[in-house]
């Protein structure tokens, strides 16, 4: 496995953005794809935004499309979500995570990696 470490998490207005990071460490990140998923209270975890391990794969939840943008830095072992005109309603705790496995989207029952997560809370 891989360690991961989210940060960047905090309260903004609506409208307003964050950039979260997700450093790793510990394993083979270069080789691995990396989801960003999030979970609201009550809620059930969901897949936000995803990169492939070479970055040539993107995905977005429609949800977020136009709004967020991932991407990844090999050489620093990080990844980042930029998160733009934030909403009420992107308010949840925001997860990083990481897979060997080849499924495309990935799924949350397939990442063999997680962050302990980052807070992000969107007031009105």
């Amino acid at each position: 496995q891989v360690q991961l470490v989210e940060s960047g998490g905090g309260l903004v207005e609506a409208g307003g953005s964050l950039r979260l990071s997700c450093a790793a460490s510990g394993g083979s990140f270069t080789l691995r794809n990396i989801g960003w998923f999030r979970q609201a209270p009550g809620k059930e975890r969901e897949l936000v935004a995803a990169v492939s391990w070479s970055g040539g794969y993107i995905y977005y939840a429609d949800s977020v499309k136009g709004r967020f943008t991932i991407s990844r830095d090999n050489a620093k072992d990080t990844v980042y979500l930029q998160t733009n005109s934030l909403k009420p309603e992107d308010t949840a705790t925001y997860y990083c995570s990481a897979t060997f496995r080849g499924d495309w989207p990935p799924r949350a029952s397939g990442m063999d990696s997680w962050g302990k997560g980052a807070l992000v809370t969107v007031s009105s």
